[in-house]
């Protein structure tokens, strides 16, 4: 049996890629809208009742307008907006999180799908929270850079567009300097902090690809912190994971760079620890593509675990 899947703004750069990765599969129907019927809430209301799962790639406004519209309770959404990541109510679609959020994701009806810069820097935060390393109340800052395409529309016409009057031959620029990240509440939330981190992103003058990078002082965390400890609790948290992979000490110690397009096109995310036991510093560091563990791909892996196919299908 084949589960109808309806994109809720599928024209966005996020719907185009959720659409390229589910079409052709045999499990899934694609359920579409006219264009010209985008805005019309009756014709959404229609497919958005129809479907076995709905995927809303829209602003927040309309994906909280999406879901009031919905009234088949057999309707499973996925919202990749940032409407609903700490709404009660709703899952976070974050599988490798904690042991029991993929079990949690599986048997829900509404999940939310991570931010890109979240995905990452939860991914470095929660499990050293949780296993005791990091105190809650650590003064997190979190650094990250990403390609222009997690900006959406605007911001590509912004990089790539020589008419738009907000045009820009800079090479790398940072934003969001008044510390209102939208990230910023479900970084602390799902990262089991006690106060709101410092969060600095930038953007570089390239399509897609994302580095978010946590530093730490050893001697403020807890226990005989070390860059060891710190490699093993990650190791431990995401062993056996598919999509995410903590990169060996050696490894990262070999490696002179780190390029943020070096996993485009995948869903998968690396993790590395980076930094000096003799300094009493550490360099956290997570690798992923904005548009794919960041965004189209975490939809997909969520829709799949939601309708119980094979969690890597399309990925």
């Amino acid at each position: 049996m084949t589960a109808k899947v309806f994109i809720d703004g599928e024209a966005g750069t996020t719907g185009l890629q959720i659409r390229e990765r589910l079409e052709g599969r045999r499990d899934i129907e694609l359920l579409s809208i006219d264009p010209a019927l985008r805005k019309d809430a009756g014709a959404r209301a229609e497919r958005l009742n129809g479907a076995d799962a709905v995927i809303l790639c829209l602003p927040d406004d309309a994906a909280r307008e999406a879901v009031s519209l919905i009234e088949n309770e057999k309707v499973k959404v996925i919202d990749a907006s940032t409407a609903h990541r700490t709404a009660d109510g709703w899952t976070y679609g974050f599988p490798e999180m904690a042991s029991e959020q993929r079990g949690l994701i599986a048997a829900a009806r509404r999940v939310s799908n991570p931010g890109c810069y979240s995905t990452g820097a939860i991914a470095l935060i929660r499990p050293l929270v949780a296993a005791g390393v990091l105190p809650q109340d650590y003064p997190i800052s979190i650094n990250a850079v990403s390609g222009y395409s997690g900006g959406g529309k605007a911001m590509i016409a912004e990089f790539e567009d020589p008419a738009a009057e907000t045009y820009t031959t800079a090479p790398y620029r940072i934003y969001a300097m008044g510390l209102q990240h939208k990230h910023v509440p479900e970084i602390q939330v799902h990262g089991g902090l006690l106060s709101r981190p410092i969060f600095a992103p930038a953007v570089g003058r390239y399509a897609q690809g994302m580095i978010v990078e946590l530093p730490l002082h050893l001697s403020l965390l807890l226990g005989a912190a070390s860059l060891e400890s710190l490699h093993a609790a990650l190791s431990e948290a995401y062993a056996g994971a598919r999509f995410v992979e903590v990169v060996g000490l050696d490894e990262g110690k070999a490696l002179k760079t780190l390029d943020p397009e070096g996993l485009n096109g995948t869903n998968r995310m690396k993790l590395y620890v980076f930094g000096s036991d003799t300094s009493g510093q550490a360099r956290l560091v997570a690798l992923l593509d904005n548009l794919g563990k960041g965004a189209s791909g975490a939809a997909v892996q969520n829709l799949n675990i939601m309708l119980g196919l094979d969690e890597a299908a399309g990925l």
